[in-house]
């Protein structure tokens, strides 16, 4: 008795309306990853000038912790904005490269914290924290990349048809 989506003539409201929205969709997104893509762009050149200035001034190894986490934010950016032009392409969600960006948040904290965790040796609960915060990032970066390893194993199971 009811009629499926897909069989409504592209004339009807319905129709019309999907259309309408999966066009905003794209639209949207693309305007998201424009914005993205000129902030990472910008970090990038930021990163470059901090790096300039450290070893000009002799502080690259104090500066060196800030530099990485720049560069690794970057990268979260961009692969976010990878991902994002996936969903603009496929106008499917892809799970892996949100999972990817997961990863390298989750390393950039590690460093982040192992670089200033020396300044927290003489606090013993702080250090205690610090180093709990550590072993769930670590567990969170094992568990992230499972997920990675379970994810492309059943893309081998899926055949060209079905996708």
């Amino acid at each position: 008795m009811s009629e499926s989506h897909s069989s409504l003539p592209s004339s009807h409201p319905r129709s019309r309306a999907a259309a309408f929205l999966k066009q905003t969709e794209s639209v949207v997104l693309f305007g998201i990853a424009v914005v993205l893509a000129i902030l990472a762009i910008l970090l990038l050149l930021y990163t470059v000038y901090a790096l300039y200035l450290a070893v000009t001034t002799g502080q690259i190894r104090d500066q060196a912790i800030e530099i990485l986490d720049s560069i690794l934010l970057v990268m979260m950016t961009m692969e976010i904005v990878y991902t994002v032009t996936l969903s603009i392409e496929s106008h499917k969600l892809v799970a892996e490269p949100f999972l990817i960006v997961g990863a390298i948040a989750a390393i950039r904290r590690m460093l982040v914290i192992t670089a200033q965790s020396t300044a927290l040796e003489s606090n013993i609960p702080a250090f205690q924290n610090t180093l709990l915060e550590l072993g769930l990032l670590a567990v969170t970066i094992i568990l992230i990349a499972w997920a990675v390893y379970i994810l492309r194993k059943s893309q081998k199971f899926v055949s060209p048809e079905e996708e």
